[in-house]
């Protein structure tokens, strides 16, 4: 469970990350959401989750391109905050949307077969 320190850290990068990536001018990203980021207790780590609006294709598109400008990233994190150390980037995708879009199907599925109308 992470501090409240950590829960800062974490808020505080992810939102940087979000202007810069909003700023970014690859033509290999799509429609991107930073949904969260975990910054390691060292700070020399950080784990970008991403979620991206459009078909697996896409995605890889986009975390490819993420994964190329990680450098141009981090350097606005350098600048925006005060950290000792400026956190090196990983891109991750965050399937946590699509698993809930497929639990609320298979439980309307569910609702639907136990209705004897």
């Amino acid at each position: 469970m992470a501090g409240a320190r950590m829960r800062r850290v974490d808020e505080a990068v992810r939102e940087v990350v979000a202007a810069a990536i909003a700023d970014l001018a690859d033509p290999r990203l799509g429609f991107v959401t930073v949904t969260g980021v975990e910054t390691s207790p060292d700070l020399r780590t950080a784990k970008v989750f991403v979620s991206v609006l459009g078909d697996e294709t896409e995605r890889d598109a986009t975390l490819e391109a993420l994964r190329s400008s990680h450098g141009v990233v981090q350097s606005r994190i350098a600048a925006a905050t005060r950290m000792k150390r400026t956190p090196t980037l990983t891109f991750h995708y965050d399937d946590t949307i699509e698993r809930g879009v497929r639990i609320s199907k298979l439980l309307d599925e569910g609702v639907e077969e136990g209705r004897d109308d």
